[in-house]
């Protein structure tokens, strides 16, 4: 699976400070076991993967209902506990992170400790993490079943990370717990030492009230006051997240690592095609002139995806005449060669530089895919489309275009009516690069590259994708069947007939009602009378 390995500690990580928030709620400290466990399992997990650096911790929950022994077991180890009702924990753990972030640059690492990651915060922490990137880990009651949006060093099930407690202590279960290791951690927090050195006063706090203590007793008088009641109903905490990013969108002006750096465009001519009566040769200089006008100088190259053989000769021609590279790629590979030919882009050409697609989809379909990638590697980001999207991208963009607009870049000066056969295009980064993406091959010229799409090999290349697509739909329609017939509850007259082997009727097995079976019985009755 995805999430099989956690990755080792870069070195840049080792020693940088760890900050973990950890939802007591969605993830419990279970029954019977020992809270003085809790930080030291999941520091000595930190440890394996070769991560030193200084450990805070938070504990959110409805801490009327948290025990007074697992408060004490707690703050005894130096982690910080913190009172909200249960509804509200996400968006003050999220809030507790942002101002984390804020004043604790990179390098340092995040952990996330919730059963909301996936729900609730994986949409604007990606999106943050793909602006300011930090090493991240999660855990979560249990491994989830799909890749997350979110990029991760290491990823734990919660039950399991607590069971990484040191070998000199024999189990992290209240029950087995002899006398002699009572006494040898006892609840001074002076007494106790982590992986990183000796503990701070562990602290309780309340948000609405602005209360903080060093006290359980203290810390549960307060939040069984009145003054507390009534400062909960005045200044409530809302259950939504406060996003930080979903205001992010409009055209930003280059940074100055990536105004000289190259871009690359891998562009959908299916989903964003040239329109009717525009020429052909416009598209770049349209693009550069977009770029320009940010501030983007440096060399662009432009890959234009689609099935070329339905693309008129002039368009083929006047693309390629600019250097505008072609790709051909039926509809049923063209979002992942165009991914292919991003990731071996990306082998030869490192950040700083920038990428663009132009698209509906393949935002659609694999924007968790590249957010993923932009957290582990970040480039920075443009994107084009034909029509406005009807919800936000989980993908940062630095610059987003309508396509029809992003071609009247420069209008004033090459006008959209058709250029005629002198006008004078700009040829600088011009190529040649004719590359068929269904048979993986390269042509050296436009003649040679229509001569090999029109060829009997090029044909059944195409043929055999068909087929196999065809035979993944049916394979996943009979999958379906399968698991729909094995969940579907049997009739007596089939658990019978299983039970005795079907006897004659193996050939002529019927699943019916019982109902339906007694009307059948009838009408056999019947005809044998008459007959």
């Amino acid at each position: 699976m995805w999430w099989d390995k956690n990755d080792t500690a870069k070195h840049e990580n080792k020693k940088a400070k760890i900050s973990v928030w950890w939802d007591m709620k969605g993830c419990p400290i279970p029954e019977g076991y020992d809270a003085r466990w809790v930080r030291p399992s999941i520091e000595r997990a930190f440890k394996k993967l070769g991560y030193y650096g200084r450990v805070s911790m938070t504990g959110y929950g409805d801490q009327k209902q948290t025990p007074c022994e697992l408060l004490q077991g707690l703050s005894s180890t130096g982690v910080a506990v913190a009172h909200t009702k249960s509804e509200t924990i996400c968006s003050l753990m999220y809030s507790d992170m942002l101002e984390w972030r804020a004043h604790n640059p990179p390098p340092a690492t995040m952990m996330l400790i919730s059963d909301q990651v996936e729900d609730v915060f994986a949409w604007d922490l990606a999106r943050l993490q793909q602006h300011t990137q930090y090493n991240l880990f999660l855990a979560s009651p249990s491994m989830p079943s799909r890749s997350s949006v979110l990029h991760t060093s290491a990823r734990w099930a919660w039950e399991s990370l607590l069971l990484e407690s040191p070998k000199s202590l024999e189990s992290p279960k209240r029950s087995a717990l002899s006398s002699q290791l009572s006494v040898k951690f006892s609840f001074k927090s002076s007494a106790l030492e982590c992986t990183s050195g000796q503990l701070s006063a562990a602290k309780f706090y309340c948000k609405p009230c602005c209360f903080h203590g060093q006290s359980p007793a203290g810390f549960r008088k307060h939040i069984s006051s009145k003054m507390h009641a009534v400062k909960e109903v005045l200044n409530p905490l809302y259950e939504e997240l406060d996003s930080q990013t979903s205001k992010w969108g409009k055209n930003y002006a280059a940074k100055p690592e990536y105004a000289t750096a190259q871009i690359a465009v891998w562009w959908d001519m299916i989903d964003c095609p040239i329109p009717e009566g525009y020429d052909a040769r416009r598209v770049r200089p349209s693009l550069e002139a977009a770029f320009k006008e940010l501030g983007y100088s440096g060399p662009v190259s432009i890959t234009a995806f689609g099935d070329l053989n339905q693309a008129p000769d002039h368009l083929l021609r006047g693309l390629s005449s600019t250097g505008v590279a072609l790709a051909h790629a039926i509809p049923e590979v063209i979002y992942s060669r165009m991914l292919s030919a991003m990731a071996t882009w990306k082998t030869h050409n490192p950040p700083p530089a920038t990428i663009m697609f132009i698209s509906d989809d393949l935002n659609r379909l694999y924007s968790d895919t590249i957010a993923r990638e932009q957290q582990e590697n970040k480039y920075n980001l443009f994107m084009a489309y034909s029509y406005r999207p009807h919800k936000m991208s989980v993908l940062v963009t630095s610059a987003e275009w309508l396509w029809e607009s992003l071609l009247l870049a420069g209008a004033p000066r090459w006008g959209l009516h058709k250029c005629s056969q002198s006008s004078t295009i700009p040829r600088e980064n011009t190529t040649e690069m004719f590359v068929c993406r269904v048979c993986i091959c390269d042509c050296k010229s436009l003649d040679d590259f229509t001569n090999h799409l029109s060829s009997e090999n090029h044909a059944q290349e195409e043929a055999y994708i068909y087929a196999c697509r065809r035979a993944a739909k049916f394979d996943i329609r009979y999958r379906i069947k399968d698991e729909v017939l094995e969940n579907f509850p049997e009739s007596k007259r089939l658990r019978k007939a299983c039970g005795t082997g079907f006897g004659h009727l193996h050939n002529h097995l019927h699943v019916v009602t019982n109902r339906g079976s007694r009307l059948r019985a009838r009408k056999s009755h019947t005809s044998k009378k008459d007959w």
